[in-house]
């Protein structure tokens, strides 16, 4: 705990056996009170890792949900555990897990209730190993949702994030696409109901092991994000009323 508040680390997975061992090493468990893996139908010996390494929180979904489908598990999991702060880590090992503490501390300090690893602040982007024309589009991608969403930020597209219980328990991700666009209408209604963000610089890693996405995909996920940012404009401009805007009831 950080603070009196509970961490709670949730790891999406797919056919991560090769690199969870490594990344679920690295968590810090001296302010990491739980870790939760949801594995959404792998091919190979995810579970059976995740057992292995001592995972004691483990969700099988018998039928492929999708990375959005699969997080929308993670975050009901870590909110029935009693989480006040939950961090997203991806089991592949692409992302370091020394940087939770730094996340951790900012939501527990109450200085920001979002935090992101950006890959982007800084130079970890291109020298990790990110392809040069994942690099560009994700540059032209973010700075079309800066203008369309009125923000600042400098990375919408990183997997590595963290959230206060409040975010969670406010925003309506349940309404959400299943797939990999999820990330980018998760920032938006978060965006929506005028939580701030906070960014910390990154490093990534690039390797065979490490979940990617092809072009096909890239370019579907791109015009997914433009028009995530078009309806974001147009819900702020008071134009149209989408209901994944609309936040949970109170209880």
């Amino acid at each position: 705990m950080i603070n009196g508040k509970k961490v709670v680390v949730v790891m999406p997975a797919y056919n991560a056996e090769k690199t969870l061992e490594k990344t679920y090493s690295e968590i810090p468990f001296d302010i990491v009170d739980d870790v939760i893996i949801v594995d959404d139908c792998s091919h190979d010996n995810t579970v059976e890792e995740a057992k292995k390494v001592g995972i004691k929180h483990i969700v099988v979904h018998e039928k492929n949900k999708g990375y959005g489908g699969n997080q929308k598990s993670c975050y009901q999991k870590a909110l029935g555990l009693g989480a006040d702060i939950v961090i997203m880590l991806h089991p592949d090992y692409q992302y370091t897990p020394k940087l939770i503490p730094s996340m951790a501390y900012i939501i527990a300090n109450e200085l920001y209730p979002v935090v992101l690893g950006s890959r982007i602040l800084g130079k970890g982007a291109l020298k990790g190993g990110m392809p040069y024309y994942k690099y560009i589009f994700n540059r032209i991608l973010t700075l079309s949702q800066n203008i369309l969403m009125n923000e600042k930020i400098s990375e919408y597209h990183t997997g590595y994030r963290a959230f206060s219980k409040e975010v969670l328990e406010t925003i309506n991700y349940e309404e959400n696409n299943d797939d990999f666009v999820f990330d980018n209408e998760m920032l938006s209604q978060i965006l929506y109901a005028g939580f701030e963000i906070a960014e910390v610089t990154c490093p990534t890693k690039y390797f065979p092991d490490a979940s990617s996405i092809n072009f096909k995909r890239s370019v579907k996920y791109g015009l997914g994000v433009l028009s995530v940012s078009f309806n974001h404009f147009l819900q702020r401009k008071g134009l149209v009323n989408l209901k994944m805007y609309k936040n949970k009831q109170k209880k």
